[in-house]
């Protein structure tokens, strides 16, 4: 019998072979920095992905508040949020948001790439946002990714 048997293999939490990145976000546009964390924590930059499982490596995104946005939305983008009272709509421009939180600007680009799921819950657990140029993970060796900037 003369045939091959290819066997598809499933990677699982157990063999994912997951490593850490850190990200240096500093004069990044802000959309396309998110999208290749996305891919990232996903695993899609793996040739084994598989799309029912964690398979994803773990991001360290550091400079946050230095993030860059194209156009002017830093003057036009909002962020809504509710209290949960009768009108307790509250918006911020990303300008405000920058200043208030900058870290939560990262992470809401990204949460917004990932499955709307329970898997894309337990990705974006994966991501560290970090405001300034430290982070507390030196103890697992993060290898250093760089993406096109803008300077």
């Amino acid at each position: 019998m003369n045939t091959l048997s290819y066997k598809t293999v499933s990677v699982n939490k157990e063999n994912a072979n997951k490593q850490w990145f850190v990200i240096d976000a500093e004069g990044q546009i802000l959309g396309r920095l998110a999208s290749e964390i996305a891919k990232i924590l996903r695993g899609k930059n793996k040739p084994s992905f598989t799309p029912h499982s964690d398979c994803g490596d773990n991001v360290i995104v550091i400079n946050a508040e230095k993030i860059a946005l194209t156009g002017n939305k830093m003057e036009t983008k909002y962020y809504i949020r509710h209290t949960g009272f009768p009108g307790g709509q509250r918006t911020r421009t990303v300008k405000e948001q920058l200043v208030k939180k900058p870290e939560a600007v990262v992470e809401h680009a990204v949460k917004g790439m990932l499955p709307k799921t329970k898997l894309g819950a337990e990705l974006f657990r994966n991501l560290y946002v970090y405001v300034g140029a430290d982070h507390k993970h030196e103890a697992q060796q993060p290898k250093e990714l760089k993406f096109n900037t803008t300077k």
